[in-house]
C-alpha cells in the first residue's frame, strides 16, 4: 500500500499550477494597463512617437497612474518567470528532452527581465517631474523598447519553445500548438518596429493573444505522467 501511494506522489509533477500563476500574470499585467487608465482619468500611456512636449505632460500630470502601472507590471513580470520555470520542469518531467525546452526557458526568463526593467524605467519617470523634456522622451523610449519589442520578442520564444516541445510529443493539442506558433510569428516580426515605425502595431497582437495561450497551457499540460 505504501509503495503504491509512493509511486503515484512519484509519478506527479511537484510545482505551482500553471493555470493559477497564469491567471495571476494577466491580471496583474491587465490590472496595470486599466488602473493607470482610471487614475489617469481615461489617459493611457501615450507613445513615444507622439510629440515630446505631450510625453512630458503626461508624465508630469499623471505620476501617481505612472507609479501604479507600473508597481502592477513588475508585479506581474515574477509570475511570468516562475510560469516559464514550471513549464519546463513539467515538460522535463514528462520525459520531452528537446532544445524547445530550452529556448522556451531562454525566452520566457529574459521577457521577464525585460518586462521588470521597463516598469522600473516607468517608476524612474514617475519620478522625473523635474527633468528636462529631452530627459524625459529618452526614458519613455527606453521605456517602450524594453515593455515593447525587448518583451513581446523573447516571450515569442517561450511561446514557440513550448508549442513545439508540447504539441510535437502530444502532450498539447496541435491547435494549441499552431495558435502558439502563430503567435511566435507575430512576436518575432515585431523586432521590425526597430526598424520600421509603423510595425509597432504588432506588438499588441502578439502580447494579448500570449495572454490566452498561457492561460490554455496551464490548463492543457498534464501535470502526471
Amino acid at each position: 500500500m505504501a509503495l503504491s501511494q509512493a509511486s503515484t506522489a512519484g509519478s506527479r509533477h511537484r510545482g505551482p499550477s500553471l493555470l493559477a500563476v497564469a491567471i495571476v500574470f494577466t491580471t496583474l499585467f491587465v490590472g496595470s494597463l486599466i488602473l493607470s487608465t482610471a487614475m489617469g482619468r481615461g489617459a493611457h500611456f501615450p507613445s513615444p512617437f507622439q510629440p515630446e512636449a505631450v510625453s512630458n505632460a503626461y508624465f508630469s500630470q499623471h505620476a501617481d497612474a505612472v507609479r501604479v502601472g507600473a508597481f502592477f507590471q513588475f508585479g506581474s513580470a515574477i509570475p511570468l518567470g516562475i510560469f516559464t520555470a514550471t513549464a519546463v520542469s513539467r515538460l522535463r518531467f514528462l520525459g520531452v528532452q528537446v532544445a524547445g525546452g530550452f529556448i522556451a526557458l531562454f525566452g520566457g526568463i529574459a521577457a521577464s527581465l525585460f518586462l521588470a526593467s521597463s516598469a522600473l524605467v516607468q517608476w524612474v519617470l514617475s519620478q522625473a517631474g523635474g527633468a528636462s523634456v529631452a530627459t524625459v522622451h529618452a526614458l519613455h523610449l527606453l521605456a517602450f523598447a524594453t515593455g515593447g519589442v525587448g518583451y513581446v520578442a523573447p516571450a515569442g520564444l517561450l511561446v514557440a519553445g513550448i508549442s513545439v516541445a508540447g504539441g510535437l510529443s502530444k502532450l498539447l493539442p496541435k491547435w494549441l500548438m499552431w495558435f502558439g506558433l502563430a503567435v511566435a510569428a507575430v512576436a518575432e516580426a515585431s523586432t521590425l518596429s526597430l526598424l520600421v515605425t509603423p510595425a509597432v502595431s504588432l506588438l499588441p497582437i502578439a502580447r494579448f493573444p500570449t495572454f490566452a495561450w498561457m492561460i490554455c497551457v496551464g490548463a492543457l499540460l498534464p501535470k502526471t505522467r
